[in-house]
């Protein structure tokens, strides 16, 4: 097994040093993934996170697109540490989250059930409009 250690921080990650990379043997022959173990855990419950490249077009090589990878994971707005899985996918995730509170039909005291009149009568908000002090701001972290 190849261990790649990305920076000098020196913190454990189930007995590896933060910022270590699996990029060979237990990695996929023909595809570009890899294993990153980019956050110290408490009490040794950190777990390497798998990323699989599906589309790469700045043609980073794999040392860079790791390094790239680990550094994002310091850049979470949420956390003053490294966190397990790069932000841009966490982000995604709480906006995901809130989204569905404008998918789902309103449920209210009076009306919990949808009616039975045969068709799906369910309508989709329609998203607030965004305001000019929150355009350039990430407001769902």
């Amino acid at each position: 097994m190849y261990f790649h250690c990305l920076g000098n921080t020196r913190t454990n990650c189930l007995g590896k040093i933060t910022g270590t990379v699996v990029d060979s043997k237990i990695c996929h022959p023909t595809e570009f993934d890899f294993y990153l173990c980019s956050h110290a855990g408490i009490q040794g419950t950190s777990r390497p996170a798998h990323y699989h490249v599906l589309w790469d077009e700045n043609n980073f090589s794999a040392d860079e697109m790791q390094t790239l990878t680990n550094n994002l994971c310091y850049t979470y707005a949420r956390c003053t540490r490294s966190v397990s899985v790069v932000p841009p996918a966490y982000y995604a995730h709480l906006a995901a989250f809130r989204a569905r509170f404008y998918m789902e039909p309103e449920l209210s005291e009076n009306h919990t059930s949808k009616s039975s009149s045969g068709t799906n009568g369910t309508s989709v908000k329609p998203l607030p409009a965004v305001k000019e002090k929150v355009k350039r701001v990430m407001f769902y972290c």
